[in-house]
């Protein structure tokens, strides 16, 4: 059995942490000698009494088998620390995980991105400006990588679906149990177009303990955190504080010194983290990671706020304002949108006649859709 096999055996097992799977891969024994380890052996390892006795009673080759079965039926992946397709951005940080399980395409954990957070609970000002940046920096070319919690985050998954750059979701509990449950069609969207990522097998439920820890996945995963909207105790402050750790860059929208909302932001800012007015100023921050089309996109970007005037102006829905922005990256086929957009073909053709009457979109010949 390979070493990456025992590794996620090991991680599967609860009780066992990053430290002690450290310990375990230093005494050498991500091997198959692991199956025949007495208690005295995993003492040796280092191993407190009670892990000792649980691997020697519990740990062997059959377990590992049916969990990977398990993770098989529900459609999810794993990579490990011992991989290659494992994001090197996220191996340079402290206690990088051991195991990412995973739905969706890996190779976004790879590209450039950017983490955007923010309060579960935004005002009307946080929830437009985190769409507008989510939709520029995913339009650019970078991936946009939040956390799937209410709010900021949503708005920010939602905004980057369906753009150049797409979205990753990092979650805290299994990838067999969504929270919050009401974004289980966004996690599925997510899981279809862009990737969803745990370090948490199978079963494990949500728990004030792993949000913190989920977060330094966000900001390791990235080059750099950008906090759209937060008040001064936000869990949001604790990715920028994982991002510092990582030595990456933290950015802060300014917001109204009358907000609550606004006072972790501006306390941010004020402990220097770089000001953020548009998508411009990440943009050019890290102009260099992105490929030579992905930088001239990135100099139109621009064009796309110029269009928010456009979108006032013609009253658009939700609904329309998704599906306008997924057809900048166009024309698309009908056939296209219906995978972009994941709707049944009844509700995507309404939409689509909404944005025709109000002379948003133009049918072309062989059911192409493009902007006007």
């Amino acid at each position: 059995m390979e070493a990456r096999e025992l590794l996620i055996g090991f991680n599967e097992i609860e009780g066992i942490g990053w430290k002690t799977i450290d310990k375990i891969r230093r005494a050498g024994l991500l091997t198959e000698k692991a199956f025949s380890c007495s208690f005295e052996d995993w003492g040796k390892a280092g191993l407190n009494a009670k892990t000792a006795e649980q691997l020697a009673a519990d740990f062997n080759a059959d377990w590992i088998y049916k969990r990977r079965i398990l993770m098989k039926e529900r459609g999810i992946a794993a990579v490990t620390w011992l991989d290659e397709e494992y994001p090197e951005l996220l191996k340079e940080t402290p206690e990088p995980p051991w195991v990412l399980y995973y739905r969706g395409r890996l190779e976004l954990a790879s590209r450039p991105a950017v983490a955007m957070v923010g309060t579960r609970v935004p005002t009307a000002y946080g929830r437009k400006v985190g769409e507008m940046l989510a939709r520029e920096l995913g339009a650019a070319g970078f991936t946009v990588v939040s956390g799937l919690a209410r709010g900021i985050d949503s708005v920010c998954h939602e905004a980057a679906l369906g753009s150049a750059g797409g979205t990753i979701a990092i979650v805290a509990t299994g990838l067999d149990k969504v929270y919050p449950p009401e974004n289980s069609g966004l996690e599925r969207q997510i899981s279809s177009e862009g990737l969803v990522i745990s370090e948490y097998p199978l079963g494990t439920k949500s728990h004030p303990g792993l949000f913190p820890q989920r977060n330094r996945i966000i900001a390791g995963l990235t080059l750099g955190t950008l906090v759209v909207e937060a008040d001064i105790r936000s869990g949001s402050l604790i990715t920028a504080d994982a991002a510092l750790e990582a030595g990456r860059d933290v950015f802060a929208v300014p917001g109204p010194v009358t907000s609550p909302k606004s006072r972790g932001t501006l306390d941010l800012i004020k402990q220097g983290a770089k000001l953020v007015t548009g998508a411009a100023d990440i943009i050019e921050e890290y102009r260099s990671y992105l490929p030579a089309r992905a930088a001239e996109q990135a100099e139109k970007a621009s064009l796309l706020t110029v269009g928010e005037d456009r979108l006032r102006e013609k009253k658009l829905t939700s609904e329309e304002s998704h599906l306008y922005h997924i057809l900048h990256q166009g024309p698309f086929t009908l056939d296209e949108l219906l995978l972009r957009t994941g709707w049944d073909f009844g509700h995507l053709h309404s939409v689509l006649l909404s944005l025709i009457i109000k002379k948003a979109v133009s049918q072309l010949p062989g059911a192409i859709y493009k902007v006007i």
